[in-house]
């Protein structure tokens, strides 16, 4: 009988960029980096304030301390007009934490399922997850519009299905899917729908929308501060929704010692408090957004407005995503990221970030202009 074969962690997508980040690096000036998500604009004073005044001595508890999990319940029902108790709450450490852990929480609740669903084009961990826990990762298509296609889900599939996940602002492509029927597929098959909302902030098509706007049963709300706030450093996060899949999970999170730490957890009770450092933000990342549009447009380069979220999601000509990255690197000193980082279907597009400060994007729209007139 032959020994299954050892895992063999993949690279890490963005480590692939390395080559161009030396090409970028030749304008004055630097390298741009729009290739992750990460903020480059600094959390609102009160916010680091209070994670500098917070007291660490003690362990914090895992489910999150009752004033942060109140905070996420009443940003809830302040931003989202969701009403929901803080006992439907809980903390994780970010989300990216949550989001590849818990195929193997849940498969210790559900052994016979041995399934993840997750959008074809997305965030790498979703797959990443369920290949680190032994599941099956099975992308599911999506429409023109970016959206996911639950009718094509085969029904096999959904009867092995541990959970399905959404992303709503989607992550690249902006997409905003129909929650409401994705917890209504979810709820026919009691599968967990599992909703991955982090770019809930910068929704730009109709208002913000989360599943909990369609019951709390058989559905999570994943949120976190990293966007919204600016807290990428701090990693703070929360998930809400069916109160036994809540309970369960905090449950064992707890045997497995996930904590926030105590002075974060201060910090994001203060980000949730406030509204107003998210409508700047929000500004913020709409201009650049606009910005970077505007001088792809200059270089014959079509890049459609997210319907939400702070990406563009950019045909490249000919359909050569790998070209386009270098051209970007090479004319603008701007990275960006293949499309085929989020899986095969996102192949022939690249993902641009609108997250460096104005001056930086500045100059990236000043270098594209020079490399047309030149």
């Amino acid at each position: 009988m032959n020994a299954p074969a050892p895992f063999v962690p993949p690279p890490y997508p963005y480590d692939r960029l390395d080559p161009l980040r030396a090409v970028a690096a030749e304008h004055d000036g630097g390298a741009v980096d729009l290739s992750i998500g990460t903020p480059f604009d600094p959390p609102p004073a009160a916010v680091t304030e209070a994670l500098g005044s917070a007291d660490a001595r003690g362990y914090p508890a895992s489910n999150g301390l009752p004033a942060y999990r109140e905070a996420a319940a009443g940003w809830l029902r302040s931003f989202l007009d969701v009403e929901i108790s803080a006992d439907q709450v809980a903390a994780c450490i970010g989300t990216k934490e949550l989001v590849a852990g818990m195929p193997q929480w849940l498969r210790l609740r559900t052994p016979e399922r041995d399934t993840v669903l997750y959008p074809e084009i997305s965030y790498p961990t979703y797959e990443m997850g369920a290949t680190l826990a032994g599941c099956r990762a099975v992308p599911v298509p999506v429409r023109a519009d970016w959206t996911i296609d639950l009718g094509a889900i085969d029904e096999d599939d959904a009867a092995r299905a541990l959970c399905l996940w959404v992303n709503t602002p989607g992550n690249p492509a902006g997409g905003l899917d129909d929650l409401g029927a994705a917890a209504e597929w979810g709820r026919a098959r009691g599968i967990p729908v599992l909703s991955d909302e982090c770019y809930v902030a910068f929704t730009w098509d109709g208002p913000p929308r989360t599943i909990l706007h369609h019951g709390p049963e058989g559905v999570l709300a994943v949120h976190s501060l990293s966007k919204r706030s600016n807290l990428a450093g701090g990693r703070a996060g929360f998930y809400a929704g069916d109160a036994d899949l809540v309970a369960y999970l905090r449950e064992v999170r707890k045997h497995a010692g996930f904590m926030v730490p105590s002075p974060v957890q201060a910090a994001a009770v203060a980000a949730l408090g406030d509204e107003d450092h998210v409508d700047v933000q929000r500004d913020r990342y709409h201009r650049r957004l606009l910005a970077l549009q505007s001088a792809l447009a200059d270089i014959g380069i079509d890049a459609p407005m997210p319907g939400g979220g702070f990406y563009l999601w950019v045909p490249a000509p000919d359909g050569d995503a790998w070209g386009l990255t270098e051209r970007l690197a090479r004319e603008g000193g701007a990275i960006v990221s293949p499309g085929e980082f989020y899986g095969p279907a996102g192949a022939g597009h690249v993902r641009v970030a609108a997250v460096q400060p104005d001056e930086r994007i500045a100059l990236v729209v000043d270098r594209l202009a020079a490399a047309v007139a030149s």
